[in-house]
């Protein structure tokens, strides 16, 4: 019985660990585009 919550509670911290990682990946991605588009000038306020 130990063993079966050793592994259970294994998974769910794998688990947990696997969505924090893809959740940073997104997070990197939606960053690195906000970046670029600022570099290229996009949402700049515009003197007239």
């Amino acid at each position: 019985m130990g063993l079966v919550v050793v592994l259970l509670l294994l998974a769910l911290l794998l688990g947990g660990v696997g969505l924090f990682v893809e959740a940073l990946r997104w997070v990197l991605i939606i960053a690195l585009v906000l970046f670029i588009l600022s570099f290229l000038g996009f949402g700049r306020a515009r003197r007239v």
